[in-house]
């Protein structure tokens, strides 16, 4: 429960491995606690993703619904954020199948999805925050994945290992080509030629 003290909201302080532990064992209620913490975060995430307002509220929802059909498959070994946003990662995949795009998924994986304009893009007026939005938007799916959740989610290198069943050496090379990838491509834009 959140409680005002001197002026200043104090959020709830136990940690969310506890509080999805009671989710687990039928406190579904609490799950709105976790949901208050990290649906921001992972609104930012799926909008980096999909460049899309709206799949990225659905995939929100989606994950929580997710969360509570499937809460007694949490083992708490690890930390929640990871086990949700491998849940995120799994619905982002479905609604990839969904879509029935031209490509087969194990293609969308190497190839730059196409996608809306960015709603950063309208809003920020800075030119090179639109550039960078649109170079991110053209990198292939799954380093586009690792950036985010590296740079924009700030989840640790041994977090995205773990997530993805990868050595901390395979995250931090592929972080490494990602965002050299991202510069090329950023470069490109700004009206540069790629070397």
């Amino acid at each position: 429960m959140n409680t005002l003290k001197e002026g200043k909201i104090q959020v709830n302080p136990h940690p969310d491995r506890e509080i999805m532990e009671e989710v687990k064992e039928g406190k579904v209620e609490k799950l709105a606690i976790l949901f208050e913490r990290h649906h921001v975060p992972l609104y930012n995430f799926f909008l980096r993703l999909t460049g899309s307002q709206n799949f990225s509220e659905d995939l929100v929802q989606d994950v929580f619904y997710r969360i509570l059909k499937y809460r007694h498959t949490y083992q708490g070994q690890s930390k929640f954020t990871i086990w949700m946003y491998q849940i995120a990662r799994n619905a982002h995949i479905d609604h990839l199948r969904k879509r029935k795009e031209e490509l087969p998924l194990e293609e969308q994986w190497d190839e730059a999805a196409a996608r809306e304009p960015s709603p950063y893009e309208e809003v920020e007026k800075g030119q090179d925050i639109a550039l960078l939005n649109q170079a991110l938007a053209r990198l292939p799916l799954k380093k586009r994945e690792i950036l985010v959740l590296s740079r924009f989610q700030n989840m640790k290198y041994r977090e995205i290992a773990e997530l993805f069943g990868w050595q901390i050496g395979t995250v931090k090379a592929s972080v490494h080509r990602a965002i050299k990838d991202l510069g090329k491509i950023y470069f490109e834009l700004s009206g540069g030629a790629a070397s």
